[in-house]
């Protein structure tokens, strides 16, 4: 029960307190509607080159998200392999390598399925 009743009165403060820094924001701010200038793309101080309507083919976004995603699956093996000896001390390294080692197949399945399904060819 007092977890539960911690949890919301966390869940409450937080609603309060992120309520009150928006009126707080909303009450000191002196915004108007912007100038045009103002509402232009700056690019160094020259005069504005394209109208901003360029379509950027999906293979960019495709490759960022694939990068991002297999970034992050890196990151995640670094907290395990330092922290592999301490679980060996206490007698569950086999369990935390099978872990690891489902992680790793998964992530060997996600590259395989990007390399065969031409994620990052360009043509």
């Amino acid at each position: 029960m007092m977890p539960l009743f911690a949890a919301l009165a966390l869940l409450f403060f937080v609603a309060i307190f992120g309520a009150a820094l928006l009126l707080v924001a909303k009450l000191l701010s002196t915004r108007s509607k912007p100038s045009k200038v103002k509402s232009e793309a700056y690019e160094c101080g020259l005069p504005e080159q394209s109208t901003g309507n360029t379509k950027i083919p999906v293979k960019f976004y495709l490759t960022a998200i694939l990068f991002i995603l297999f970034d992050i699956e890196i990151i995640f093996m670094y907290p395990w392999a330092v922290s592999f000896r301490d679980f060996a001390a206490r007698g569950a390294g086999f369990y935390a390598f099978g872990v690891m080692g489902i992680f790793l197949l998964i992530f060997i399945f996600g590259l395989f399925w990007e390399v065969k399904s031409r994620a990052l060819e360009w043509e």
